[in-house]
C-alpha cells in the first residue's frame, strides 16, 4: 500500500468507526456517570485501569481502525503509561472525545487525563493542569492548490474552516473577526466540508494538515507556520498534583530512554517520511 493510500485508509476507518461507536456507545459512555474527584496514582492501581481521552478520528495521532481498536500517537503514549503504572499496556480504558469535550472530560472527571493533541494554552491551563509537553505545533492553513490562501488577508470576509474548541477556532474567533468560522465537531467533517467547497480553506495544527495534504494532492498548506510554536501536553485535573507529578515523571523517562522517539517512528514516520524531521515535532 502506497503511504498515501495507507493515510487515506486510516482517515477513512476512523469515520466509519467513530460513526459506529456513537451508535453503539463506548465503555467510555458507559462510564460517565461515574465520573467524581480527582484520580490520583494510588486509587488508579487500586481500581486497575487508568482512563485516557483520545480521539477517535484524527489520524495518524489518535484514531479507532477498521477493527475497532484504537490506534496512533497519542495511543502509543497512552498505552506505555499504562504499562508502567498498572503492568500492562491493556490497562488502560480509552475514553473517546472531541476538541471542544476534552476539557470538561478532566474536570468532570469522565476521564483521569487527556491525551489528544491538545495544545496548552493559557485559557486552557485555567482550567486544567498540564503536564511537561511531548510535541510541538503551529498552526497552518490548508487551500486548494489552484485557489491558494497564502496570506491570512485573504481570508477577510470568506469562510474559513475550522473546529470546535481548537487553537484554531481560538485564534480566528479572538484575532480575526473579520473572518467568518465554519465550525465542526469532528475531524472528517471538516475535511469533508473543505473538498465540498463550504469554506475557501482549513485551519488546524499544521502537523495535521501536512499529512492530510499528502493524500489529498489537491489542496496544499501553504501557511504552514501561522503564530508562535505551541505545545501539546498530557492535562489532569486542576491541583491534581499527585498525578500531574507522575505523569511528568513519565514524560521525562519517555524522552530520555527513547520509547518517545520509538512511538514516533510506529506512527508518524510512516505518514510524514523524511519530510518531516522527529526533532521537528517532539519536544525536548
Amino acid at each position: 500500500m502506497k503511504l498515501n493510500a495507507k493515510f487515506k485508509a486510516l482517515l477513512a476507518s476512523a469515520a466509519i468507526a467513530v460513526g459506529l461507536t456513537a451508535c453503539g456507545g463506548s465503555s467510555g459512555d458507559a462510564q460517565s456517570s461515574q465520573s467524581g474527584g480527582a484520580a490520583t496514582v494510588a486509587s488508579i492501581k487500586e481500581k486497575g485501569v487508568i482512563r485516557i481521552g483520545v480521539f477517535g478520528d484524527k489520524p495518524p495521532f489518535g484514531y479507532v481502525d477498521a477493527n475497532g481498536k484504537n490506534q496512533g500517537f497519542d495511543v502509543e503514549i497512552a498505552k506505555d503509561l499504562a504499562k508502567d503504572l498498572l503492568g500492562s499496556p491493556d490497562k488502560v480504558e480509552f475514553v473517546l472525545t472531541e476538541a471542544a469535550n476534552r476539557v470538561e472530560y478532566v474536570r468532570s472527571g469522565k476521564v483521569d487525563l487527556i491525551l489528544a493533541n491538545f495544545t496548552k494554552t493559557p485559557e486552557r491551563a485555567e482550567a486544567v493542569d498540564f503536564a511537561d509537553p511531548y510535541m510541538k505545533v503551529a498552526l497552518g492553513v490548508v487551500s486548494p492548490k489552484d485557489k491558494p490562501i497564502t496570506d491570512i488577508a485573504q481570508l477577510k470576509d470568506q469562510t474559513l474552516l475550522v473546529n470546535k474548541g481548537t487553537t484554531a477556532d481560538a485564534f480566528f474567533t479572538k484575532s480575526h473577526p473579520e473572518v467568518k468560522l465554519l465550525k465542526f465537531d469532528q475531524n472528517t467533517e471538516t475535511f469533508d466540508a473543505l473538498k465540498d467547497g463550504r469554506g475557501v480553506a482549513l485551519a488546524h495544527d499544521n502537523a495535521l494538515l501536512w499529512a492530510w495534504a499528502k493524500e489529498n494532492p489537491n489542496f496544499e498548506v501553504a501557511i504552514g507556520n501561522l503564530g508562535p510554536a505551541e505545545f501539546i501536553a498530557p492535562a489532569v485535573q486542576k491541583g491534581n498534583t499527585d498525578l500531574l507529578n507522575w505523569v511528568n515523571g513519565e514524560i521525562a523517562a519517555m524522552k530520555k530512554d527513547g520509547r518517545l522517539k520509538a512511538a514516533y517512528e510506529k506512527t508518524l514516520l510512516p505518514v510524514y517520511g523524511e519530510k518531516v524531521k522527529p526533532e521537528e515535532l517532539l519536544a525536548e
